[in-house]
């Protein structure tokens, strides 16, 4: 005869909301007291809790205070000059706010592998979870985050998710205003080198990009567009590909300052000048801005303080200490950084 199940065993976040007639998203706003939740539907659900003897994972267990507060951190690739400063940010909050960091590594960003590193964080303790870039993206929409039932935020998105906090620059407002730049100076056909299309920043960059070149009334050309993947190496591609065109550009602006670098080292090979024969510009103000020759003319994003805010926002959420309300998306400071790369008039 089979052993009847003892009450709560194999109770999940989802029966939970059937039971109560509500999203699982709502069950997990309540169980973890995030989002706006009217009382009798906070009630409905906690009857359902009781009901069931639903037992919430020990994340959600240990919302009592900032001591026993866990972030989990999904990244990559923490030699990335980005994620350093993303996580030296977070170490910021936590060892300020007395929570504890988890770190959980992916491989590649594909789902699997993120929805694995997700679920053994939170398995091992996490009670929120930090997500770098691309990771907010790539799981948003999923069902995983209310599943999971812990508070998520998302690093340098530059829009908004539907079931997660974003905290970034104004990807779009940002690239305009350093194309305007390049434009003030007297450049008319400007090359321009987007990142990889598994980042949302990605199509954001290119549009204000865009924006300022329709703004100025210069014609729109497909062939001044090359695609890139944040990294030193197809910076070099890009490069070489704008380079070789029949009319090549006088200036190239590129979507980070890893591939902006790879641009730079393509120019000198040809025995180039910068800025005099190509300007070069990037974004970020990563530490290799300053240190490639000439330095870098860039868009600052506060990397370090867009961990360090979205960080607070987690701690607060998961203490119950909400001094962000029922904040989605916010959005940090950005400068245009001119140094000697731009440095020319045309």
């Amino acid at each position: 005869m089979a052993r009847a199940r003892r009450k709560g065993t194999g109770v999940t976040i989802q029966t939970v909301a059937e039971h109560a007639g509500v999203s699982a998203m709502t069950v997990s706003y309540v169980v973890n007291g995030t989002g706006r939740v009217s009382a009798a539907t906070r009630e409905s659900v906690l009857e359902s809790v009781r009901a069931l003897g639903y037992q919430p994972n020990v994340a959600a267990r240990s919302l009592a205070s900032a001591a026993t507060c866990r972030i989990g951190i999904v990244y990559q690739n923490s030699q990335n000059a980005f994620l350093s400063a993303m996580l030296v940010g977070a170490l910021n909050a936590t060892s300020r706010l007395g929570a504890e960091l988890m770190i959980g590594k992916v491989e590649a960003p594909v789902m699997a592998n993120t929805e694995a590193a997700m679920r053994l964080l939170v398995r091992g303790g996490a009670n929120a979870i930090l997500l770098a870039p691309p990771y907010g993206e790539l799981v948003s929409g999923s069902g995983l985050i209310a599943e999971l039932g812990v508070p998520v935020a998302a690093v340098a998105h530059g829009g908004e998710l539907p079931d997660m906090a974003t905290i970034g620059v104004d990807d779009r407002a940002a690239t305009r205003a350093m194309a305007e730049r390049l434009i003030a100076r007297g450049h008319r056909r400007i090359g321009f080198v987007t990142g990889p299309p598994s980042h949302d920043s990605s199509p954001l960059r290119l549009a204000g990009f865009r924006d300022a070149v329709a703004a100025a009334g210069l014609p729109w050309e497909e062939g001044l567009v090359q695609q890139g993947r944040f990294t030193f190496e197809s910076g070099l591609e890009a490069g070489e590909a704008l380079l070789a065109l029949s009319r090549p550009p006088t200036a190239i602006f590129a979507s980070n300052d890893d591939m902006a670098s790879g641009v730079s080292a393509v120019v000198h090979r040809r025995g180039l000048r910068i800025p005099e024969d190509i300007a070069v510009a990037g974004f970020d103000d990563a530490p290799i801005a300053v240190k490639i020759w000439p330095s870098l003319s860039t868009v600052r994003q506060p990397v370090e303080l867009i961990g360090e805010r979205a960080t607070e926002l987690l701690v607060a959420r998961v203490t119950g200490r909400d001094d962000f309300g029922d904040t989605r998306s916010i959005r940090m400071p950005f400068d245009v950084i001119e140094r000697e790369s731009t440095a020319f008039d045309r």
